[in-house]
């Protein structure tokens, strides 16, 4: 079986975020997916199976569990179908979040005409937090400017993006959280290129974090409009790796728009009785 490892969110190799792509022509069994999961190490593996009325039934498993919203590795599916299998857009994907439609898109900020994907994701509105779960409190030493969460992650909004880039984030007690994850946040620096910028934690997912998130935008972006008084934002996630999204804020969706370049094609060796 050929599984694809691809950079997305970047338009080169080593930046990004990685997620490895697996096409299906048959259903798999659910413990063998998650045996191929945590073999590849990746925040997320995507498998995805044809659907006889058209489309793409899509799931994502981190190297402990399925998830029920991932963007990058949908950003990684959609490159394979285009740039590997030959399919054209728009791709329709049918998801635990409902349906994700994602089509060709140009990339305004890495220069005129450069093709990339946009990803019209559904728009999870930010719900107010009063205070951080006692498990995490003592990992702020600043009071939050904000705090608001969706269905899977907290959100904590920081003084300024020195104070995101520098977080020492304590594992241990986020994984005490268990499924939920912990982004933060907050406005860019006046002469940045971009609006926002962000980080996501989810090691009780078995993704300490996460170099460039797609979902996680779903709420951020609904945030940073509001406040800055705009529906088109440039994210910039600080990990280590790094990414860009261009996003708008329709009002009922929100649109995120990136890049994604093949690091690798593979062939897997698997079961003869589950392959």
């Amino acid at each position: 079986m050929k599984m694809y490892q691809v950079d997305a969110f970047s338009s080169e190799v080593f930046k990004g975020n990685p997620a490895a792509v697996l096409l299906l022509d048959q259903p798999m069994e659910d413990a063998l997916m998650q045996n191929i999961a945590a073999e590849n190490n990746l925040a997320e593996t995507a498998f995805a199976l044809p659907l006889e009325a058209g489309g793409w039934h899509l799931r994502w498993f981190t190297p402990t569990q399925e998830v029920d919203f991932c963007g990058h590795a949908t950003l990684a599916t959609a490159h394979v179908l285009i740039a590997h299998q030959g399919c054209a857009g728009p791709l329709q994907f049918e998801t635990r979040v409902g349906r994700i439609t994602v089509t060709e898109a140009a990339i305004d900020r890495a220069g005129a005409g450069q093709v990339g994907y946009q990803l019209d994701l559904p728009r999870f509105a930010p719900e107010p937090l009063e205070a951080l779960p006692p498990e995490i409190a003592a990992t702020f030493a600043v009071e939050p400017q904000a705090l608001f969460r969706n269905f899977e992650n907290l959100f904590v909004v920081l003084l300024d993006e020195a104070a995101v880039r520098g977080f020492e984030p304590d594992l241990p007690a986020m994984t005490k959280l268990g499924r939920l994850g912990v982004v933060v946040t907050a406005r860019a620096d006046a002469d940045s290129e971009a609006d926002f910028v962000s980080r996501y934690f989810a090691p009780g997912a078995g993704i300490p974090e996460d170099p460039v998130t797609g979902s996680t935008h779903s709420t951020l972006v609904p945030y940073w409009a509001e406040v800055l008084g705009k529906p088109d934002l440039l994210a910039y996630q600080a990990s280590k790796r790094g990414g860009w999204l261009q996003c708008t804020d329709t009002g009922e969706r929100v649109l995120v728009r990136g890049q994604a370049v093949t690091y690798m094609a593979a062939d897997l060796t698997l079961p003869e009785a589950t392959d």
